[in-house]
């Protein structure tokens, strides 16, 4: 999770990512995009070999999709076929200033990808960060009519479940058993204002949401279990909704149970700088194994917890970490 969308920044650091050899291509360069995809991908060979109905959703990075990364007329199969979603923030509103219309360009731009993922009947979901009502409502309308489902979300914290529209855009009392069927979510990742799991549980089943992307763990740090996480798939008409973790790939949190105290003072090879926008988020070169051994592969990494949870999928953040390499 970002305060300040990734796309709204660009770092430069002066260390030569050409220095690192690890998994170079031929002429001596690391295609991060390619990277990225294939990290991807197997997280998703992983999670699907054990619940072949799991969800792999990336966040932003929208790029990945074509073959060729910056030109949409081509898709790139193997992506798209590991995937079943791209979420996408910032695509009506919020891209530079919350509440503010993203430029027309950058909302072309970013559809033309979109479309592309669409068209192989990938599900759209679009995070736009506004607060003023007339322009929630045009976030809800945009969006459906280019055929998207979306979240106007009214604080960038992503916080709080928001008040506005009552009822909530499209809502139904469906059971949700297919990310394709759903036509709203909730993105709630922060809990911190919910004091306890009870808490967040009973304000989640008031709500009638096809979809939630929330934190495997709690502010306490516990994760959720299986039973917590089958009440949060209980919508409050009676419907049923599918419930996905969020999970940062693309950057290291020094919050998560897997951050080691020493690596302040020892960083690991793959260990880069502290985002500047994000304390307590750093980089990570995602292509190492290293890494990619926290995240998924084995009993006692971040996915397999997310599985073992009963999640019905994994949200993907920090996607678009190709950014940050190919800029250095």
């Amino acid at each position: 999770m970002k305060l300040i969308s990734r796309s709204c920044f660009l770092i430069v650091l002066f260390i030569s990512c050409n220095k690192d050899q690890t998994n170079n291509n031929s002429t001596g360069v690391i295609d991060y995009k390619q990277k990225m995809r294939e990290f991807v991908i197997g997280i998703s060979q992983y999670s699907k070999a054990i619940n072949p109905n799991f969800n792999i959703i990336p966040q932003n990075g929208i790029e990945l999709v074509s073959s060729s990364g910056d030109n949409p007329a081509s898709p790139h199969t193997a992506y798209l076929s590991a995937i079943d979603a791209n979420g996408q923030e910032d695509l009506i509103y919020g891209y530079n200033t919350d509440d503010q219309l993203t430029p027309f360009d950058t909302t072309a731009y970013l559809k033309n990808f979109l479309n592309l993922s669409k068209n192989a009947n990938k599900k759209i979901l679009v995070i736009d960060y506004c607060f003023t009502h007339s322009k929630m409502d045009s976030s809800y309308l945009l969006n459906n009519n280019s055929g998207y489902i979306s979240f106007a979300a009214d604080k960038r914290q992503l916080n709080d479940i928001p008040n506005y529209p009552a009822p909530i855009y499209q809502e139904n009392n469906s059971t949700i058993t297919s990310i394709l069927q759903a036509k709203n979510f909730l993105y709630l990742i922060n809990l911190s204002n919910y004091s306890t799991k009870a808490d967040f549980i009973k304000a989640v089943t008031a709500t009638n949401y096809d979809l939630l992307i929330t934190d495997l763990f709690f502010n306490d740090g516990t994760a959720f279990t299986a039973a917590e996480i089958n009440q949060l798939k209980n919508k409050a008409n009676g419907g049923k909704r599918l419930v996905v973790s969020y999970m940062s790939i693309g950057e290291a949190e020094n919050y998560r149970y897997y951050w080691q105290s020493n690596w302040k003072t020892n960083n690991p090879v793959w260990l880069d700088a502290e985002n500047p926008n994000w304390q307590g988020n750093f980089e990570v070169k995602y292509w190492y194994p290293e890494w990619q051994n926290i995240i998924y592969g084995n009993d006692n990494s971040y996915l397999k917890k997310i599985i073992n949870a009963g999640f019905d999928g994994a949200y993907l953040d920090i996607i678009d970490a190709f950014k940050f390499y190919e800029s250095k």
